[in-house]
């Protein structure tokens, strides 16, 4: 292939160019730790909100709902743009080894930002939960657990600059982008086909694997150099990916397979990282 049929890489913008990843990277190792207090704090409010709402009237919100998943359906759609077309860029010029090896996507002139945003977004993403307690919905183990799982990780890899990021973080900013535009759309009072709900747990799953084989690639071309990573970390990598593709897939066996007609399961599906 000439240079000249390579995919063109993404123009800046002024906020993404000024964007300094060393003071976020040197921030990140001091404070990662802090992550563990987040979840805490998380935990506690939602088990405690739980016993709160428990002899109370469950709250609407539809409104704030709304304005909550269309704002995080936004910056998903932004981000997954922003490191997809990185990501293509990479497989396009490099292949698909530099891909996952590459470690520049934590310093690249666009990718920079975004890196930093997504890691930094799985804090306040906890607030999709406040929602679940209030109106009195059923909170599932699934949801609360990748959420605290997925804020650990991502802080204590973010600081190492790990090889597989750019896998990691984009997959997830596509999921995200999907997800959380399904549920600006339910909150809005829009009827969501089935079929798009089982799009969404088909997506998320496919995720999983995706994630399951770039640990293992890291692993594999760690030993001769190429990939940069640490054995704790492949090890936690994998352990959650593989987790969460067991939580998903009998999420979707026992919403789409085994219980639940077309009505109730099209309003079904779950956040996942």
């Amino acid at each position: 292939m000439n240079a000249s049929e390579h995919l063109p890489p993404l123009q800046e913008y002024d906020f993404e160019r000024s964007f300094d990843e060393r003071p976020a990277i040197e921030w990140m190792k001091e404070n990662w730790s802090k992550s563990f207090v987040f979840s805490a704090l998380y935990a506690a409010v939602i088990f405690g909100g739980q016993q709160f709402m428990k002899q109370r009237q469950k709250l609407e919100l539809r409104k704030p709902l709304v304005l909550w998943s269309l704002s995080l359906a936004v910056f998903s759609i932004i981000g997954a743009v922003r490191t997809g077309w990185y990501m293509l860029y990479i497989l396009d010029t490099s292949g698909f080894k530099q891909s996952v090896c590459d470690q520049s996507f934590y310093s690249g002139p666009v990718s920079k930002f975004w890196a930093y945003a997504f890691v930094l977004s799985k804090a306040p993403e906890l607030g999709d939960t406040v929602f679940i307690v209030l109106r009195k919905q059923r909170l599932i183990f699934l949801h609360w657990y990748h959420h605290i799982t997925v804020l650990l990780y991502s802080w204590y890899s973010y600081k190492d600059r790990v090889a597989g990021g750019g896998w990691f973080m984009t997959m997830n900013y596509l999921a995200h982008a999907l997800m959380y535009s399904y549920y600006a759309a339910r909150a809005a009072g829009v009827r969501v086909p089935r079929s798009l709900a089982m799009l969404i747990t088909t997506t998320q799953i496919a995720q999983m694997v995706m994630g399951l084989v770039v640990s293992g690639l890291v692993f594999f071309w760690m030993q001769d150099g190429r990939c940069f990573s640490y054995l704790d970390n492949i090890l936690w990598a994998s352990l959650m990916y593989l987790s969460y593709l067991f939580l998903f897939l009998s999420f979707f066996y026992q919403t789409y397979i085994k219980g639940g007609s077309s009505s109730s399961s099209s309003k079904k599906t779950i956040k996942a990282d």
